[in-house]
């Protein structure tokens, strides 16, 4: 199980780590200016008032929505497959609705990455904080199953700050983008991991670290099993069962929220018991149904706008129409070179 998990020889070389080395003029080069002018708006922005930074990354949120472009078919796409018992009327409002939410959590975002979050500290509320702390006594490392919320990067900013813990995360294609996510989520946790380097995160578990892993991810059928969610079959990334397995960690679950009424955020926890059974789809469709029950608290305040169902069964239609299926051509003839 191991070997398959992270697998020696030639399968090693196509999915070996290699950390992206962002060299100082890849940062300066000029085609990267206006990104650093956005960046020195948003530096300014999170030193806002909480209440207008809310304001603000809701103004955002509306904007893109009346844009319209490919995240908002993608957010409709989704919300259209997952919410079958809603009319169209209100899958319409749920859209708005995650585009606000969305604007809000770039704001969050920005806060955890480039401004302070001490001043926000006490607006954590923390539920089932215990079974994380029994979890970690147990002295075996904890594997903190998660999902990409909206306020993935705040919350995770102001828990750390209670119970240290690392971050697996996949990298970004933009250089500015990598350097600023990299240097800012290492601002709060012990450690950040990228994806493709499993192998040092089983090794912080073994050694007793909590490491934060999305179950959440649609990585492609090389590294996956269908499991419904929403009813829906979804690619489910089997490294979360295996990466528990390789050190004998619990599991507990993480999921958070906003209030935007109160301003503040909550987190909640719970434990997996008997996880993982040894059966990926069995482990996978727990794993979905769990998140299912998480995401209907705020279905607003998960990331619809990527494409959750963007690697199908064979003979089932893309939920994103022709572009999606461009999409699955173009990777379908990468990966048969």
């Amino acid at each position: 199980m191991v070997a398959e998990a992270f697998p020696e020889g030639e399968a090693a070389k196509r999915v070996q780590f290699r950390p992206m080395a962002v060299s100082a003029a890849q940062l300066a080069a000029p085609r990267h200016w206006p990104l650093w002018v956005g960046v020195g708006v948003a530096w300014l922005a999170c030193r806002l008032p909480v209440s207008w930074q809310a304001s603000v990354g809701r103004a955002l949120g509306r904007l893109a929505w009346h844009a319209g472009g490919r995240r908002r078919r993608i957010a409709e796409a989704n919300i259209d497959l997952c919410f079958p018992e809603l009319s169209e009327r209100e899958r319409a409002g749920l859209v708005r609705r995650t585009f606000h939410a969305s604007g809000i959590g770039l704001m969050e975002t920005v806060q955890a990455w480039l401004g302070p979050v001490d001043a926000v500290a006490d607006r954590l509320e923390c539920h089932g904080l215990e079974v994380l702390l029994e979890a970690q006594a147990e002295g075996r490392g904890v594997l903190l199953a998660g999902a990409h919320f909206l306020t993935l990067d705040l919350t995770g900013a102001l828990l750390a700050s209670r119970v240290p813990f690392d971050v697996v995360y996949r990298g970004h294609r933009n250089p500015v983008i990598e350097w600023l996510m990299v240097r800012g989520r290492k601002r709060h946790y012990p450690a950040v991991i990228e994806r493709h380097d499993l192998r040092r995160a089983a090794r912080r578990l073994r050694e007793g670290h909590v490491v934060w892993y999305a179950a959440d991810q649609d990585y492609g059928r090389r590294h996956s099993v269908f499991a419904p969610l929403f009813g829906e079959p979804a690619a489910t990334v089997v490294a979360t069962a295996r990466l528990a397995r390789m050190g004998g960690s619990p599991v507990v679950f993480y999921s958070h929220f906003r209030d935007e009424e109160t301003r503040t955020w909550s987190v909640r926890f719970q434990r997996v018991e008997d996880f993982p059974s040894g059966d990926d789809e069995t482990d996978a469709a727990r794993l979905n149904r769990i998140l299912e029950s998480e995401i209907r608290r705020h279905p607003e305040q998960y990331l619809w706008l990527h494409r959750r169902f963007k690697t199908r069964p064979d003979g089932v239609e893309s939920p994103y129409g022709a572009w999606g299926r461009r999409r699955k051509r173009r990777r379908h003839r990468r990966s048969s070179r």
